[in-house]
């Protein structure tokens, strides 16, 4: 089958669409990115949405537009990639579109907890005359678990090792980790997909590390008067100096303290929280510069947190997509913290920093296609793998 993956992350930027080729089934699926492209929300757009985000200004009606136009601009973002693989759009099997989240509340307490992702898939199909799956997450939730992280099956499908312990980090808006102990494919030859899903419960462990870009975003748009929407290769922090001692207070933050399964988002790393970081800095008599130095080690310092507390051996390669490998600064940061670990990004392995995800979402789509689980329990704390996302035909 030939998949299209949409992906809008927690930066909202815009739209990451991988064209890619599946065959076979797990843990022996086949797989090859055709084409890979990028569709930036246009202003209007981006301004809406970030609107959205917050509670005093994401009315019922505004939320109801977006998901319309949100789901036009998903459906053009699929149009442009097939075009650009030189294909047809009869040639494309399916559509598996994550859509843009725009509230995400995890499990807490005797709270079940919620998420709402918008991008109409019934848009998306009639521009496409294409099946689209969407709506991954809600499943897992239903099951009792956090409904991410999601990309666990295809990191473990896609960058596991034979021999190696290799760690896939995703640098998005916010930081996620799947923890790849070596393969035991072959073993798995002959297995049932339950056996298989059931080897991987035991084996692949995946959670949120923390905040990804999003605070060294909003920090960037405050140092440029709104002139960068992110820290450009990581120059401003290159600039500045980080403050030991207030990076050491962030840390203090109760969720890096959190057991996994555990998730986040903008709820607790957004705009609020990076003002409030700003201030405490400002006060501090930081320049700016070292603000967003400051910030960019703490992205770097909450991952290596994780890793020495949570993961059950420290890995041997870290495989670093998203946004934020292209922050040299902050892949600097990482490379320093995380030794002995060899970092480095997705690329070496084929796979587009920025494609990654919208890869996953190919594959999960391609996995509910065929009626087979996408979620690790074990990853996101539900009780039992479920099939994932609705699918408008």
């Amino acid at each position: 089958m030939i998949v299209i993956g949409l992906m809008s992350g927690t930066s909202a930027d815009g739209i990451d669409v991988a064209v890619v080729r599946l065959e076979g089934a797990p843990p022996f699926l086949t797989w090859e990115v055709l084409a890979h492209t990028h569709r930036p929300f246009g202003p209007e757009l981006h301004t809406e949405i970030f609107a959205c985000f917050r509670p005093e200004t994401g009315s019922v009606d505004r939320l109801c537009r977006l998901n319309f136009a949100l789901g036009r601009e998903f459906g053009a973002a699929a149009l442009e990639a097939v075009n650009y693989a030189g294909l047809s759009i009869s040639e494309i099997d399916l559509i598996g579109s994550h859509g843009q989240t725009l509230w995400h509340e995890p499990p807490a307490g005797d709270e079940s907890g919620s998420t709402l992702q918008l991008g109409e898939p019934a848009i998306i199909a009639e521009m496409t005359g294409v099946p689209v799956v969407s709506n991954f997450r809600t499943r897992d939730m239903a099951a009792g678990g956090q409904g991410a992280p999601l990309v666990p099956l295809a990191d473990w499908l896609l960058l596991a090792h034979p021999t190696k312990i290799r760690a896939a980090q995703n640098l998005g808006g916010i930081a996620n980790v799947t923890f790849l102990p070596p393969t035991e494919k072959q073993s798995l030859q002959k297995a049932s997909q339950q056996d298989v899903l059931g080897s991987l419960a035991h084996r692949v462990l995946a959670f949120d590390t923390g905040p990804g870009n999003m605070l060294i975003d909003q920090a960037a748009r405050l140092e440029t008067d709104g002139a960068w929407n992110y820290d450009h290769d990581g120059t401003l922090a290159a600039q500045g100096h980080v403050d030991e001692s207030l990076l050491a207070e962030w840390m203090t933050e109760p969720f890096f303290r959190q057991h996994p399964p555990r998730t986040t988002g903008r709820e607790l790393f957004g705009a609020q929280r990076a003002m409030e970081y700003w201030s405490q800095a400002s006060r501090r008599k930081l320049s700016p510069s070292d603000i967003v130095a400051t910030l960019t080690a703490l992205t770097a310092s909450s991952i290596e947190h994780a890793y020495r507390t949570f993961l059950p051996v420290f890995p041997e390669e870290v495989i670093v997509s998203g946004g934020g490998a292209s922050n040299h600064t902050l892949m600097a940061m990482l490379a320093e913290r995380l030794i002995p670990a060899r970092v480095t990004t997705s690329e070496e392995f084929g796979l587009g920093i920025e494609a990654k995800e919208a890869v996953a979402f190919a594959v999960l789509a391609y996995e509910t296609w065929h009626r087979r689980p996408g979620n690790i329990p074990t990853a996101t704390g539900a009780s039992r793998a479920v099939v994932l996302g609705s699918i408008t035909h």
